[in-house]
């Protein structure tokens, strides 16, 4: 039997079931067998997308992106409760702007989509192929500079690293 077709697109389904069993409350062997499941049916669900190959130019920029994520989400979370919580909540203004991209990896417009979405009070709204640009909106969106230098300068440069 041919492992390709069995298995088409390996990378994606063991990301499925790595963050299958991180998101699991134990693991046990019907968790496993069940990721596992979840996994060889997610990758032959993408397979008609004919994605392109995964290719990563740099694996080691990969854990300085994670480094640069995982505060990011912390001092979001924190930055988010202040806001709700925060007796200054009707000074707060929320929105929606661009920001101009260079990447053209999917797999990098990919990992860019999970990283501001997954960041509390930001939200990927759209990508436009054509001119190159991203919408997203912010819910403190005081600076839109900052938050051009921040997704371009911090998460941008690294994903075409990796991808490109």
């Amino acid at each position: 039997m041919n492992l390709q077709r069995l298995f088409p697109h390996p990378w994606q389904g063991s990301f499925l079931l790595l963050m299958w069993l991180l998101l699991a409350p134990s693991i046990s062997v019907a968790t496993v067998l069940t990721g596992g499941l979840v996994a060889l049916a997610g990758m032959h669900v993408v397979r008609p997308l004919d994605l392109p190959p995964v290719r990563v130019r740099r694996p080691l920029a990969m854990l300085r992106l994670l480094g640069r994520v995982l505060p990011d989400i912390v001092a979001s979370n924190v930055a988010v409760a202040g806001i709700i919580l925060g007796p200054k909540r009707a000074e707060r203004r929320a929105g929606f702007m661009d920001i101009p991209l260079q990447l053209t990896s999917p797999y990098g417009l990919m990992m860019l989509a999970v990283i501001i979405t997954a960041t509390p009070g930001t939200l990927w709204v759209n990508f436009n192929s054509t001119t190159r640009r991203l919408t997203i909106h912010v819910l403190d969106l005081q600076d839109e500079q900052a938050w051009i230098d921040t997704i371009q300068g911090r998460y941008e440069s690294l994903l075409r690293e990796i991808f490109q």
